[in-house]
């Protein structure tokens, strides 16, 4: 073993550049591999662009979000193409293994490519959604809620001062964590996420008891995934990734409109949209980054590939990436019902 290929694949996210830092300082200190960054995700290795990733590269990136590398969603097995020129640049720049940051789409092929061609892959769990199985949490989430929270905090006060509905939309393609933790910690009077399905008319109703009982305003937050029971959403179909998925936003727009039909109260909405996934992240989010970054140059040396580092309660373990890849981590229905408890 001599050099690794380090990428950073799919949405950025806070906490991306801790992990690079991570992966070289563990590598060249402790042994003395080479570390090659693999620019924009898979696409690098699709159009064979590298570059080597030094100690002094990653000199003052901890604090920094998004990823010195770039990133995108690129699927080198849209193509047999593609595909070919993918293997081909790993053995032209001598990689002996890759250590691929990302969610689910990032890890599925990584998953593939160790499968169907035995490669050396070691998989690090990075999406602000939470979503991915075989670990507690990914790095990203902390600071996405962490800037959901704050918003919900600052449209309190607006919403308060002109007895408004502010409807706030956060991401959450499939599921709906950062609205339920962002929820709860921001007090929100209606949490809307694609796991508990709800009518537009029982959000209406909670929202109607809640000002009968002299309340004057409500906050709702909703993940972009949600889909209201009985109300068809319709998105651009034909805008979609690589990897097949549609460009969402824009529901928490037509619940708003919705609900002030149905009330009668002035409702606003707030798109959070891709601010929750820059600036600088938590600490929470630094140290987890580090420790996954640590642990995956570890488990190259220990040839422990076709596997990600995991969050097990407080412990670093190897998972494989066949578990990973089986589905997704949608949110824990006790803690959406602890939420529900301050609803209204």
């Amino acid at each position: 073993m001599k050099k690794i290929g380090l990428l950073t694949g799919g949405g950025d996210c806070p906490g991306l550049n801790a992990v690079i830092r991570a992966v070289v300082k563990r590598s060249i200190g402790t042994y003395n591999l080479e570390v090659l960054g693999i620019r924009e995700g898979w696409r690098g290795l699709v159009s064979g662009t590298v570059e080597p990733l030094t100690n002094y590269a990653v000199t003052g990136i901890l604090h920094r979000g998004g990823t010195i590398l770039g990133t995108s969603r690129t699927n080198p097995y849209k193509s047999s193409e593609d595909l070919q020129r993918t293997l081909n640049n790993i053995k032209r720049f001598g990689i002996d293994a890759i250590i691929a940051v990302g969610g689910e789409d990032t890890l599925g092929v990584a998953w593939r490519l160790h499968q169907d061609y035995q490669l050396k892959i070691i998989g690090v769990p990075k999406t602000i959604d939470n979503d991915l199985l075989g670990t507690d949490y990914t790095f990203g989430f902390d600071t996405a809620v962490h800037i959901a929270t704050e918003a919900i905090d600052r449209l309190h006060t607006t919403a308060e001062s002109h007895h408004r509905i502010m409807v706030v939309e956060v991401m959450g393609r499939h599921t709906g964590w950062i609205a339920t933790l962002a929820g709860m910690a921001g007090g929100a009077d209606c949490i809307l996420i694609p796991e508990r399905p709800l009518s537009i008319e029982e959000v209406a109703e909670t929202i109607k008891k809640r000002h009968a009982s002299g309340k004057t305003f409500s906050i709702v937050v909703v993940a972009e995934g949600f889909t209201p029971q009985g109300l068809d959403v319709k998105y651009e179909k034909e805008k979609t990734d690589d990897f097949d998925h549609i460009r969402l936003g824009g529901i928490g727009n037509i619940i708003g409109h919705k609900l002030e039909e149905l009330t009668n109260i002035d409702t606003r909405v707030t798109i959070l949209g891709h601010v929750q996934r820059g600036g600088t992240p938590t600490a929470c989010d630094r140290v987890l980054a580090t420790r996954f970054g640590v642990k995956a140059v570890d488990m190259v040396v220990a040839g422990e590939t076709g596997k990600m580092a995991a969050l097990k309660g407080i412990d670093i373990v190897p998972m494989s990436l066949e578990e990973v890849i089986k589905g997704r981590k949608s949110v824990n229905m006790e803690l959406y019902d602890i939420a529900q408890v301050f609803f209204g």
